[in-house]
Protein backbone atom coordinates (compact mmCIF):
# COMPACT_ATOMS: atom_id res chain seq x y z
CA UNK A 1 0.00 0.00 0.00
CA UNK A 2 1.54 3.73 -0.91
CA UNK A 3 1.95 6.19 1.84
CA UNK A 4 -1.19 7.69 1.07
CA UNK A 5 -3.32 4.49 0.74
CA UNK A 6 -2.12 4.18 4.64
CA UNK A 7 -3.03 7.61 5.52
CA UNK A 8 -6.42 7.42 4.05
CA UNK A 9 -6.84 4.11 5.91
CA UNK A 10 -5.68 5.29 9.48
CA UNK A 11 -8.18 8.12 8.65
CA UNK A 12 -10.75 5.84 7.79
CA UNK A 13 -10.33 3.77 11.14
CA UNK A 14 -10.11 7.10 12.64
CA UNK A 15 -13.36 8.11 12.33
CA UNK A 16 -14.77 4.35 12.62
CA UNK A 17 -13.18 4.15 16.41
CA UNK A 18 -14.62 7.60 16.93
CA UNK A 19 -18.09 6.64 16.03
CA UNK A 20 -18.11 3.18 18.08
CA UNK A 21 -16.42 5.56 20.86
CA UNK A 22 -19.26 8.12 20.99
CA UNK A 23 -21.30 4.99 20.94
CA UNK A 24 -19.91 3.52 23.91
CA UNK A 25 -21.42 1.50 26.86
CA UNK A 26 -24.04 3.70 28.21
CA UNK A 27 -23.91 2.08 31.87
CA UNK A 28 -20.28 3.21 32.10
CA UNK A 29 -19.27 5.93 34.37
CA UNK A 30 -20.22 9.22 33.06
CA UNK A 31 -16.98 11.87 32.77
CA UNK A 32 -16.31 13.65 36.07
CA UNK A 33 -17.04 17.01 36.95
CA UNK A 34 -20.13 19.22 37.81
CA UNK A 35 -23.59 18.78 36.47
CA UNK A 36 -26.24 21.19 35.74
CA UNK A 37 -28.22 19.11 38.37
CA UNK A 38 -25.40 20.55 40.80
CA UNK A 39 -24.52 23.61 38.96
CA UNK A 40 -27.38 25.47 36.90
CA UNK A 41 -25.10 27.15 34.81
CA UNK A 42 -23.77 23.81 32.97
CA UNK A 43 -25.96 23.15 30.05
CA UNK A 44 -28.11 20.08 30.49
CA UNK A 45 -26.95 16.75 29.03
CA UNK A 46 -23.43 18.42 29.78
CA UNK A 47 -20.19 17.69 32.31
CA UNK A 48 -18.42 21.04 33.02
CA UNK A 49 -14.92 20.51 34.57
CA UNK A 50 -11.85 23.46 34.21
CA UNK A 51 -8.27 23.11 33.02
CA UNK A 52 -5.36 25.11 32.37
CA UNK A 53 -2.23 24.86 29.72
CA UNK A 54 0.66 27.05 28.33
CA UNK A 55 -0.01 29.13 25.21
CA UNK A 56 2.30 27.85 22.40
CA UNK A 57 4.98 31.05 22.50
CA UNK A 58 6.69 29.75 25.37
CA UNK A 59 6.08 33.28 27.13
CA UNK A 60 4.97 31.67 29.84
CA UNK A 61 1.31 32.74 29.73
CA UNK A 62 -1.21 30.04 31.03
CA UNK A 63 -4.38 29.54 29.22
CA UNK A 64 -8.34 28.74 30.89
CA UNK A 65 -10.88 26.48 29.62
CA UNK A 66 -13.97 25.49 30.64
CA UNK A 67 -14.24 21.96 28.59
CA UNK A 68 -18.48 20.11 28.84
CA UNK A 69 -18.52 16.72 27.82
CA UNK A 70 -22.01 15.10 26.61
CA UNK A 71 -22.95 13.42 30.20
CA UNK A 72 -24.11 10.83 28.94
CA UNK A 73 -20.85 9.00 27.55
CA UNK A 74 -18.77 7.22 29.69
CA UNK A 75 -15.35 9.16 30.87
CA UNK A 76 -13.34 7.41 28.26
CA UNK A 77 -15.87 8.20 25.28
CA UNK A 78 -13.64 10.06 22.91
CA UNK A 79 -15.24 12.66 20.52
CA UNK A 80 -14.77 15.44 18.19
CA UNK A 81 -14.76 18.86 19.48
CA UNK A 82 -16.39 21.86 18.75
CA UNK A 83 -13.85 24.73 20.41
CA UNK A 84 -14.09 28.41 20.80
CA UNK A 85 -11.79 30.58 21.75
CA UNK A 86 -12.13 34.52 22.80
CA UNK A 87 -12.35 36.97 25.16
CA UNK A 88 -15.95 36.78 26.55
CA UNK A 89 -15.79 33.25 28.01
CA UNK A 90 -14.99 34.61 31.50
CA UNK A 91 -16.98 33.43 34.25
CA UNK A 92 -18.69 36.40 35.61
CA UNK A 93 -19.93 37.80 32.17
CA UNK A 94 -18.98 38.40 28.91
CA UNK A 95 -18.62 42.45 28.30
CA UNK A 96 -18.92 42.96 32.14
CA UNK A 97 -20.44 41.46 35.34
CA UNK A 98 -24.17 39.78 34.62
CA UNK A 99 -24.97 39.15 38.32
CA UNK A 100 -24.30 35.59 37.97
CA UNK A 101 -24.53 33.98 41.81
CA UNK A 102 -22.43 31.29 41.11
CA UNK A 103 -19.37 30.30 38.81
CA UNK A 104 -19.80 28.39 35.98
CA UNK A 105 -19.42 27.85 32.09
CA UNK A 106 -20.38 31.09 30.21
CA UNK A 107 -23.52 30.86 28.35
CA UNK A 108 -22.31 32.95 25.57
CA UNK A 109 -23.23 30.15 22.95
CA UNK A 110 -25.92 28.92 24.84
CA UNK A 111 -28.26 28.99 22.00
CA UNK A 112 -25.79 26.49 19.86
CA UNK A 113 -25.16 24.11 21.89
CA UNK A 114 -29.17 23.62 23.17
CA UNK A 115 -30.12 24.69 19.57
CA UNK A 116 -27.87 21.77 18.11
CA UNK A 117 -28.27 19.43 20.71
CA UNK A 118 -24.65 19.27 20.55
CA UNK A 119 -23.98 17.11 23.39
CA UNK A 120 -26.09 14.51 22.34
CA UNK A 121 -25.22 14.10 19.41
CA UNK A 122 -21.81 13.39 21.12
CA UNK A 123 -20.03 16.39 20.72
CA UNK A 124 -17.59 17.72 23.55
CA UNK A 125 -17.20 21.67 23.35
CA UNK A 126 -14.33 23.65 24.84
CA UNK A 127 -14.23 27.45 25.78
CA UNK A 128 -10.85 28.90 25.96
CA UNK A 129 -9.98 32.41 27.32
CA UNK A 130 -7.62 34.30 24.97
CA UNK A 131 -4.84 35.94 27.21
CA UNK A 132 -5.44 38.76 29.53
CA UNK A 133 -9.25 37.50 29.72
CA UNK A 134 -11.45 35.45 32.17
CA UNK A 135 -9.03 33.07 33.60
CA UNK A 136 -6.14 33.23 31.37
CA UNK A 137 -3.06 35.37 32.18
CA UNK A 138 -0.61 37.68 29.93
CA UNK A 139 -1.30 40.74 28.08
CA UNK A 140 -4.30 41.39 25.56
CA UNK A 141 -2.93 41.25 22.25
CA UNK A 142 -5.39 42.04 19.60
CA UNK A 143 -5.25 39.27 17.55
CA UNK A 144 -1.69 39.66 17.36
CA UNK A 145 0.99 37.22 17.75
CA UNK A 146 0.56 36.20 20.95
CA UNK A 147 -3.16 35.51 20.67
CA UNK A 148 -2.58 33.47 17.78
CA UNK A 149 -0.34 31.58 19.81
CA UNK A 150 -2.99 30.94 21.81
CA UNK A 151 -5.03 29.64 19.61
CA UNK A 152 -2.52 27.36 18.03
CA UNK A 153 -2.22 25.98 21.72
CA UNK A 154 -6.28 25.51 22.52
CA UNK A 155 -6.33 23.75 18.96
CA UNK A 156 -3.52 21.42 19.90
CA UNK A 157 -4.59 20.94 23.42
CA UNK A 158 -7.97 19.88 22.75
CA UNK A 159 -7.00 17.69 19.92
CA UNK A 160 -4.62 15.34 22.20
CA UNK A 161 -6.62 15.03 25.27
CA UNK A 162 -7.84 11.32 25.66
CA UNK A 163 -11.38 12.20 25.31
CA UNK A 164 -10.75 13.65 21.93
CA UNK A 165 -10.56 12.00 18.60
CA UNK A 166 -8.26 14.17 17.56
CA UNK A 167 -10.43 16.52 14.95
CA UNK A 168 -11.28 19.82 16.55
CA UNK A 169 -13.89 22.54 14.65
CA UNK A 170 -13.77 26.29 15.83
CA UNK A 171 -17.22 28.19 16.41
CA UNK A 172 -17.63 31.81 17.10
CA UNK A 173 -19.16 35.04 16.08
CA UNK A 174 -17.32 38.61 16.10
CA UNK A 175 -14.20 38.26 18.03
CA UNK A 176 -14.51 34.72 18.37
CA UNK A 177 -15.32 34.16 14.46
CA UNK A 178 -11.75 35.80 14.34
CA UNK A 179 -10.03 33.54 16.36
CA UNK A 180 -11.54 30.66 13.70
CA UNK A 181 -10.09 32.60 10.75
CA UNK A 182 -6.76 32.57 12.88
CA UNK A 183 -7.21 28.98 13.17
CA UNK A 184 -7.54 28.08 9.74
CA UNK A 185 -4.11 30.37 9.32
CA UNK A 186 -2.26 28.32 11.52
CA UNK A 187 -2.60 25.41 9.00
CA UNK A 188 -2.82 23.02 11.81
CA UNK A 189 -3.74 19.03 11.28
CA UNK A 190 -5.93 18.96 13.61
CA UNK A 191 -7.82 21.40 12.89
CA UNK A 192 -10.78 19.93 10.22
CA UNK A 193 -13.85 22.93 10.43
CA UNK A 194 -14.07 26.50 10.94
CA UNK A 195 -17.56 28.35 11.19
CA UNK A 196 -17.29 32.12 11.67
CA UNK A 197 -20.26 34.33 12.03
CA UNK A 198 -19.39 38.39 11.34
CA UNK A 199 -15.44 38.17 11.82
CA UNK A 200 -13.12 41.27 10.85
CA UNK A 201 -11.06 39.85 7.98
CA UNK A 202 -7.95 42.33 8.69
CA UNK A 203 -8.32 43.49 11.88
CA UNK A 204 -6.81 47.19 11.22
CA UNK A 205 -10.33 47.65 9.09
CA UNK A 206 -11.94 47.61 12.72
CA UNK A 207 -10.32 50.94 13.65
CA UNK A 208 -8.74 52.43 10.78
CA UNK A 209 -9.99 53.06 6.92
CA UNK A 210 -6.68 53.74 4.64
CA UNK A 211 -4.82 55.57 8.00
CA UNK A 212 -7.98 57.76 9.00
CA UNK A 213 -9.04 56.73 12.41
CA UNK A 214 -12.32 55.13 13.12
CA UNK A 215 -14.55 56.92 16.12
CA UNK A 216 -13.98 53.71 18.20
CA UNK A 217 -9.66 53.49 17.38
CA UNK A 218 -9.45 54.61 21.33
CA UNK A 219 -12.85 53.17 22.43
CA UNK A 220 -12.80 49.97 21.76
CA UNK A 221 -9.14 48.78 22.82
CA UNK A 222 -10.16 51.03 26.75
CA UNK A 223 -13.60 48.31 26.12
CA UNK A 224 -11.02 45.47 26.30
CA UNK A 225 -9.42 46.85 28.64
CA UNK A 226 -12.27 46.90 30.79
CA UNK A 227 -13.28 43.30 29.93
CA UNK A 228 -9.46 42.21 30.92
CA UNK A 229 -10.07 43.46 34.11
CA UNK A 230 -13.66 41.80 35.46
CA UNK A 231 -13.60 40.50 38.80
CA UNK A 232 -13.71 36.77 38.68
CA UNK A 233 -16.80 35.43 41.07
CA UNK A 234 -16.65 34.83 45.07
CA UNK A 235 -16.70 31.18 44.34
CA UNK A 236 -14.43 31.03 41.38
CA UNK A 237 -11.26 28.40 42.34
CA UNK A 238 -8.44 30.22 43.52
CA UNK A 239 -6.17 29.73 40.39
CA UNK A 240 -8.69 31.13 38.42
CA UNK A 241 -8.86 34.23 40.87
CA UNK A 242 -4.99 34.55 40.85
CA UNK A 243 -4.87 34.85 36.78
CA UNK A 244 -7.95 36.90 36.07
CA UNK A 245 -5.92 39.31 38.23
CA UNK A 246 -3.20 39.48 35.87
CA UNK A 247 -4.19 42.72 34.37
CA UNK A 248 -5.02 44.59 36.88
CA UNK A 249 -1.58 43.65 38.68
CA UNK A 250 0.59 44.34 35.28
CA UNK A 251 -0.75 48.01 34.03
CA UNK A 252 1.34 47.86 31.14
CA UNK A 253 -0.75 45.40 29.44
CA UNK A 254 -3.51 48.44 29.38
CA UNK A 255 -1.21 51.26 27.93
CA UNK A 256 0.48 48.97 25.31
CA UNK A 257 -3.55 48.03 24.07
CA UNK A 258 -4.23 51.31 23.61
CA UNK A 259 -0.90 52.82 22.46
CA UNK A 260 -0.19 49.60 20.15
CA UNK A 261 -3.74 50.17 18.18
CA UNK A 262 -3.40 53.64 17.82
CA UNK A 263 -1.09 53.50 14.49
CA UNK A 264 -2.55 54.49 11.44
CA UNK A 265 -0.09 52.64 8.85
CA UNK A 266 -1.31 49.58 7.77
CA UNK A 267 1.86 48.27 6.65
CA UNK A 268 3.51 48.47 9.77
CA UNK A 269 4.51 45.35 11.14
CA UNK A 270 2.14 45.82 13.89
CA UNK A 271 -0.54 45.09 11.27
CA UNK A 272 0.26 42.78 8.74
CA UNK A 273 0.90 40.25 11.77
CA UNK A 274 -2.77 40.91 12.18
CA UNK A 275 -4.06 41.38 8.26
CA UNK A 276 -5.53 38.05 8.25
CA UNK A 277 -7.17 37.80 4.93
CA UNK A 278 -3.47 38.41 3.45
CA UNK A 279 -1.95 35.96 5.54
CA UNK A 280 -4.55 33.25 4.38
CA UNK A 281 -2.65 32.42 0.97
CA UNK A 282 -2.73 29.00 0.40
CA UNK A 283 -4.79 27.83 3.64
CA UNK A 284 -7.73 24.68 3.12
CA UNK A 285 -9.47 24.08 6.67
CA UNK A 286 -13.48 23.89 5.35
CA UNK A 287 -14.45 27.40 5.96
CA UNK A 288 -18.36 28.17 6.62
CA UNK A 289 -18.68 32.00 6.84
CA UNK A 290 -21.50 34.30 7.44
CA UNK A 291 -21.12 38.36 6.03
CA UNK A 292 -23.65 41.13 6.61
CA UNK A 293 -22.82 43.42 3.29
CA UNK A 294 -24.86 46.00 4.79
CA UNK A 295 -23.10 45.17 8.48
CA UNK A 296 -22.91 48.38 10.63
CA UNK A 297 -20.06 46.85 12.90
CA UNK A 298 -17.87 44.39 11.57
CA UNK A 299 -17.93 45.42 8.15
CA UNK A 300 -17.39 43.72 4.64
CA UNK A 301 -14.00 44.56 3.99
CA UNK A 302 -11.43 42.37 2.59
CA UNK A 303 -13.85 39.66 3.24
CA UNK A 304 -13.11 38.85 -0.84
CA UNK A 305 -9.13 38.74 -0.06
CA UNK A 306 -9.70 36.24 2.38
CA UNK A 307 -11.86 34.19 0.18
CA UNK A 308 -9.53 34.16 -2.82
CA UNK A 309 -6.36 33.70 -0.80
CA UNK A 310 -8.12 30.89 1.18
CA UNK A 311 -8.21 27.34 -1.26
CA UNK A 312 -10.36 25.03 0.61
CA UNK A 313 -14.08 23.93 1.07
CA UNK A 314 -15.85 27.25 1.32
CA UNK A 315 -19.52 27.72 2.42
CA UNK A 316 -21.28 31.06 3.22
CA UNK A 317 -24.65 32.68 3.99
CA UNK A 318 -24.23 36.27 2.90
CA UNK A 319 -26.70 38.79 2.97
CA UNK A 320 -28.39 42.23 3.89
CA UNK A 321 -28.50 42.02 7.87
CA UNK A 322 -27.11 43.71 11.03
CA UNK A 323 -24.52 41.81 13.25
CA UNK A 324 -26.25 38.99 14.06
CA UNK A 325 -26.35 35.50 14.15
CA UNK A 326 -27.47 32.78 11.49
CA UNK A 327 -30.25 31.56 14.28
CA UNK A 328 -31.57 35.05 15.87
CA UNK A 329 -34.69 36.10 15.42
CA UNK A 330 -36.64 39.55 16.54
CA UNK A 331 -39.84 39.85 18.79
CA UNK A 332 -41.94 39.20 16.23
CA UNK A 333 -40.39 35.65 15.64
CA UNK A 334 -38.33 37.41 12.05
CA UNK A 335 -34.66 35.18 11.51
CA UNK A 336 -32.98 38.28 11.75
CA UNK A 337 -30.64 36.97 8.34
CA UNK A 338 -33.66 35.67 7.12
CA UNK A 339 -32.84 32.14 6.01
CA UNK A 340 -33.94 29.04 8.27
CA UNK A 341 -32.25 26.58 9.31
CA UNK A 342 -28.57 27.90 9.85
CA UNK A 343 -27.70 25.22 13.17
CA UNK A 344 -28.94 22.02 10.97
CA UNK A 345 -26.20 23.48 7.97
CA UNK A 346 -23.52 23.71 10.84
CA UNK A 347 -24.25 20.65 12.00
CA UNK A 348 -24.15 18.57 8.13
CA UNK A 349 -20.79 20.83 8.36
CA UNK A 350 -19.40 19.51 11.11
CA UNK A 351 -20.58 15.83 10.89
CA UNK A 352 -19.23 15.69 7.20
CA UNK A 353 -15.57 16.85 8.50
CA UNK A 354 -15.48 16.30 12.04
CA UNK A 355 -17.32 12.69 11.83
CA UNK A 356 -16.55 12.17 8.21
CA UNK A 357 -20.47 12.04 7.72
CA UNK A 358 -21.42 12.58 4.25
CA UNK A 359 -24.88 14.65 4.56
CA UNK A 360 -28.27 13.14 2.83
CA UNK A 361 -29.49 17.07 2.21
CA UNK A 362 -27.27 19.19 -0.24
CA UNK A 363 -26.68 22.61 0.84
CA UNK A 364 -25.61 25.61 -1.27
CA UNK A 365 -22.11 26.29 -1.31
CA UNK A 366 -23.14 30.05 -0.88
CA UNK A 367 -26.66 31.29 0.04
CA UNK A 368 -27.07 35.01 -0.72
CA UNK A 369 -28.94 37.63 -0.46
CA UNK A 370 -29.21 41.12 -2.35
CA UNK A 371 -30.72 43.93 -1.76
CA UNK A 372 -34.12 43.20 -3.46
CA UNK A 373 -34.24 40.37 -0.61
CA UNK A 374 -33.97 37.52 -3.49
CA UNK A 375 -31.82 34.64 -2.48
CA UNK A 376 -30.07 32.56 -4.42
CA UNK A 377 -27.28 29.77 -4.80
CA UNK A 378 -23.61 29.51 -5.82
CA UNK A 379 -21.09 27.71 -6.10
CA UNK A 380 -18.58 30.87 -4.89
CA UNK A 381 -18.54 34.11 -3.56
CA UNK A 382 -18.44 36.45 -5.94
CA UNK A 383 -19.17 35.31 -9.47
CA UNK A 384 -18.98 37.82 -11.67
CA UNK A 385 -20.40 37.86 -15.45
CA UNK A 386 -18.11 40.62 -16.26
CA UNK A 387 -15.79 43.21 -15.10
CA UNK A 388 -15.85 47.22 -16.09
CA UNK A 389 -13.77 50.22 -15.38
CA UNK A 390 -16.09 53.19 -15.50
CA UNK A 391 -13.71 56.36 -15.96
CA UNK A 392 -14.96 59.13 -13.85
CA UNK A 393 -15.83 63.39 -14.19
CA UNK A 394 -13.02 65.24 -13.06
CA UNK A 395 -13.99 67.92 -9.85
CA UNK A 396 -13.43 69.61 -6.84
CA UNK A 397 -14.32 69.54 -3.53
CA UNK A 398 -12.88 71.44 -0.11
CA UNK A 399 -11.75 69.17 2.51
CA UNK A 400 -13.58 70.15 5.21
CA UNK A 401 -15.42 67.43 6.87
CA UNK A 402 -18.71 68.31 7.27
CA UNK A 403 -19.71 66.01 9.79
CA UNK A 404 -17.03 65.65 11.62
CA UNK A 405 -18.60 67.61 14.78
CA UNK A 406 -21.29 64.61 14.91
CA UNK A 407 -19.33 61.93 14.89
CA UNK A 408 -19.81 59.55 18.11
CA UNK A 409 -17.51 61.20 21.23
CA UNK A 410 -14.33 60.27 21.70
CA UNK A 411 -14.35 58.44 25.09
CA UNK A 412 -17.39 56.54 23.86
CA UNK A 413 -16.18 52.62 24.62
CA UNK A 414 -17.34 49.20 22.07
CA UNK A 415 -16.48 46.31 21.76
CA UNK A 416 -16.78 44.34 18.54
CA UNK A 417 -20.18 43.01 20.36
CA UNK A 418 -21.74 46.12 20.52
CA UNK A 419 -20.62 49.03 18.58
CA UNK A 420 -23.29 50.67 16.28
CA UNK A 421 -22.14 52.74 13.43
CA UNK A 422 -23.63 56.61 13.47
CA UNK A 423 -23.93 56.50 9.97
CA UNK A 424 -24.73 58.56 7.22
CA UNK A 425 -25.30 61.94 9.62
CA UNK A 426 -24.10 64.64 6.84
CA UNK A 427 -26.16 66.70 4.91
CA UNK A 428 -24.72 66.29 1.74
CA UNK A 429 -26.68 64.87 -0.96
CA UNK A 430 -26.47 67.71 -3.67
CA UNK A 431 -24.45 67.41 -7.35
CA UNK A 432 -23.59 71.14 -6.84
CA UNK A 433 -22.90 71.06 -3.06
CA UNK A 434 -18.86 72.29 -2.71
CA UNK A 435 -18.24 69.63 -0.05
CA UNK A 436 -18.74 66.89 -3.37
CA UNK A 437 -19.31 66.54 -6.91
CA UNK A 438 -21.23 63.56 -8.52
CA UNK A 439 -19.98 61.06 -11.69
CA UNK A 440 -23.19 59.39 -13.06
CA UNK A 441 -23.22 56.32 -15.60
CA UNK A 442 -26.19 56.37 -17.77
CA UNK A 443 -29.03 54.41 -17.41
CA UNK A 444 -28.72 50.73 -16.99
CA UNK A 445 -30.55 48.95 -20.27
CA UNK A 446 -31.52 45.80 -17.88
CA UNK A 447 -31.09 44.53 -14.53
CA UNK A 448 -27.53 44.85 -13.26
CA UNK A 449 -25.66 43.55 -9.92
CA UNK A 450 -22.73 45.52 -8.75
CA UNK A 451 -21.00 42.44 -6.93
CA UNK A 452 -17.34 41.75 -5.19
CA UNK A 453 -15.40 44.71 -4.08
CA UNK A 454 -15.12 48.54 -6.12
CA UNK A 455 -12.14 49.99 -5.93
CA UNK A 456 -11.55 53.71 -6.64
CA UNK A 457 -8.28 55.05 -8.28
CA UNK A 458 -7.35 58.79 -8.50
CA UNK A 459 -5.06 62.01 -9.00
CA UNK A 460 -5.64 64.15 -5.89
CA UNK A 461 -4.23 68.15 -6.43
CA UNK A 462 -3.47 68.43 -2.51
CA UNK A 463 -2.75 66.83 0.47
CA UNK A 464 -6.40 65.95 2.82
CA UNK A 465 -9.06 63.28 2.93
CA UNK A 466 -11.31 61.63 0.68
CA UNK A 467 -14.69 59.97 0.53
CA UNK A 468 -16.63 57.98 -2.35
CA UNK A 469 -19.89 56.67 -2.10
CA UNK A 470 -21.70 54.52 -4.50
CA UNK A 471 -25.90 55.25 -4.51
CA UNK A 472 -28.49 53.51 -6.17
CA UNK A 473 -30.49 56.48 -8.21
CA UNK A 474 -33.89 56.24 -9.79
CA UNK A 475 -35.55 58.06 -12.33
CA UNK A 476 -37.00 60.00 -10.18
CA UNK A 477 -34.10 60.91 -7.80
CA UNK A 478 -34.54 59.00 -4.91
CA UNK A 479 -31.45 57.35 -4.33
CA UNK A 480 -29.59 54.65 -1.77
CA UNK A 481 -25.98 54.94 -0.65
CA UNK A 482 -24.91 51.52 -0.45
CA UNK A 483 -21.26 51.68 -0.24
CA UNK A 484 -18.89 54.04 0.93
CA UNK A 485 -14.85 54.29 1.99
CA UNK A 486 -12.77 57.13 2.96
CA UNK A 487 -8.91 57.30 2.71
CA UNK A 488 -5.99 59.73 3.68
CA UNK A 489 -4.19 61.75 0.82
CA UNK A 490 -0.26 62.22 2.21
CA UNK A 491 0.77 63.95 -0.80
CA UNK A 492 -0.66 65.18 -4.03
CA UNK A 493 -0.43 62.74 -6.78
CA UNK A 494 -2.67 59.02 -7.48
CA UNK A 495 -4.45 56.72 -4.74
CA UNK A 496 -6.31 53.73 -5.11
CA UNK A 497 -8.28 51.88 -2.43
CA UNK A 498 -11.24 49.12 -1.76
CA UNK A 499 -14.83 50.42 -0.91
CA UNK A 500 -16.84 47.79 1.36
CA UNK A 501 -17.55 44.60 -0.63
CA UNK A 502 -21.10 44.37 -1.72
CA UNK A 503 -24.06 42.75 -3.29
CA UNK A 504 -26.48 45.01 -4.80
CA UNK A 505 -29.10 44.59 -7.94
CA UNK A 506 -30.14 47.81 -9.64
CA UNK A 507 -33.47 47.87 -11.69
CA UNK A 508 -33.39 48.78 -15.07
CA UNK A 509 -33.52 52.54 -15.69
CA UNK A 510 -31.31 52.71 -12.55
CA UNK A 511 -28.29 55.00 -12.30
CA UNK A 512 -25.11 54.69 -10.30
CA UNK A 513 -24.47 57.83 -8.99
CA UNK A 514 -20.77 58.08 -7.86
CA UNK A 515 -20.08 60.91 -5.03
CA UNK A 516 -16.20 61.98 -4.54
CA UNK A 517 -15.39 64.60 -1.62
CA UNK A 518 -14.82 65.69 2.11
CA UNK A 519 -15.67 62.82 4.68
CA UNK A 520 -19.26 63.22 5.66
CA UNK A 521 -20.29 60.52 7.88
CA UNK A 522 -19.56 60.10 11.35
CA UNK A 523 -18.39 56.57 10.52
CA UNK A 524 -15.10 58.75 10.70
CA UNK A 525 -12.52 60.43 12.85
CA UNK A 526 -11.27 62.59 10.39
CA UNK A 527 -9.23 65.89 10.38
CA UNK A 528 -10.12 67.91 7.65
CA UNK A 529 -7.29 69.82 5.56
CA UNK A 530 -9.60 72.86 4.70
CA UNK A 531 -7.82 72.36 0.98
CA UNK A 532 -9.56 72.17 -2.41
CA UNK A 533 -9.14 69.09 -3.46
CA UNK A 534 -8.86 69.04 -7.35
CA UNK A 535 -9.59 65.35 -8.48
CA UNK A 536 -8.55 64.21 -12.50
CA UNK A 537 -8.01 60.45 -14.03
CA UNK A 538 -10.71 59.11 -11.65
CA UNK A 539 -11.84 55.21 -12.26
CA UNK A 540 -13.65 52.92 -10.49
CA UNK A 541 -13.05 49.12 -11.28
CA UNK A 542 -16.60 47.36 -11.32
CA UNK A 543 -17.42 43.43 -11.07
CA UNK A 544 -20.69 42.98 -12.65
CA UNK A 545 -23.30 39.69 -12.47
CA UNK A 546 -26.30 39.31 -14.63
CA UNK A 547 -29.03 38.53 -12.28
CA UNK A 548 -30.54 36.58 -14.73
CA UNK A 549 -29.24 33.31 -14.29
CA UNK A 550 -30.21 33.52 -10.56
CA UNK A 551 -30.47 30.02 -8.95
CA UNK A 552 -33.21 30.85 -6.42
CA UNK A 553 -32.89 29.42 -2.98
CA UNK A 554 -34.76 29.48 0.12
CA UNK A 555 -34.44 32.63 2.41
CA UNK A 556 -37.01 35.66 3.50
CA UNK A 557 -36.18 39.21 3.65
CA UNK A 558 -33.67 40.60 6.16
CA UNK A 559 -35.08 42.89 8.67
CA UNK A 560 -32.77 45.02 9.08
CA UNK A 561 -32.78 45.94 4.71
CA UNK A 562 -35.85 48.08 5.70
CA UNK A 563 -34.37 49.65 8.38
CA UNK A 564 -30.96 50.72 5.88
CA UNK A 565 -33.10 51.73 3.37
CA UNK A 566 -34.70 54.31 5.73
CA UNK A 567 -31.31 55.60 7.17
CA UNK A 568 -29.74 55.49 3.64
CA UNK A 569 -32.51 56.76 1.30
CA UNK A 570 -31.78 60.53 0.14
CA UNK A 571 -33.62 62.52 -3.11
CA UNK A 572 -30.82 63.75 -5.39
CA UNK A 573 -30.87 66.73 -7.50
CA UNK A 574 -29.34 67.69 -10.66
CA UNK A 575 -28.45 64.09 -11.74
CA UNK A 576 -26.59 64.04 -15.27
CA UNK A 577 -27.70 62.16 -18.13
CA UNK A 578 -24.69 59.87 -17.59
CA UNK A 579 -20.73 59.60 -18.79
CA UNK A 580 -20.04 56.22 -18.19
CA UNK A 581 -22.25 52.89 -18.90
CA UNK A 582 -23.56 50.58 -16.47
CA UNK A 583 -24.13 47.37 -18.37
CA UNK A 584 -22.96 43.90 -18.62
CA UNK A 585 -20.41 42.98 -21.50
CA UNK A 586 -21.68 40.75 -24.10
Amino acid sequence: MTLRGRTAAAAAALIVVATLAVGGPANAAPPPGVTHAENPRVPEGAVWTEAYFPSADHSGVELHADVLRPANLPAHARTPVILAVGPYFGHAGQTGPEGWAQAGPSNRFADFTSGTGLFARGYTYVMVDLRGFGGSTGCLDWVGPGEQADVEAAIRWAASRPWSTGRVGMYGKSYDAVTGLVGNNLRLGALKAVVAQEPVWNMYDYLFSNAVPRPNVTGTPNAYNGIATIAPLADDTDRYKANAGYESGHPECLTDNLTNNNNPDLDSPYWRARNLAANARGTSTPLFITQGFIENNTKPEDVEEYLGNHHGVERGWMGQWEHVRGNETNSQGQLLQGRAGFFDEVMRFYDRYLKGIRPAVQDPAFAIEDNTAAWRAQPAWPTPSSRTTANLSNGAYVDDGVASALAAPAGQQWDMEHYTDPGLVSVQGFAADAHSYFSWSTPAPSRVRITATPRITLTASAPGNVMVRLWDVAPDGTAVMFDENVALIERAGRLAFDLKSTDWTFAAGHQLGVQIGTIGSGSWRDTPSGNTIEVTRARLSLALQNPRFDVPTQGERSPFLDTYLRQYTRTLTDIGAGTFPLALHR
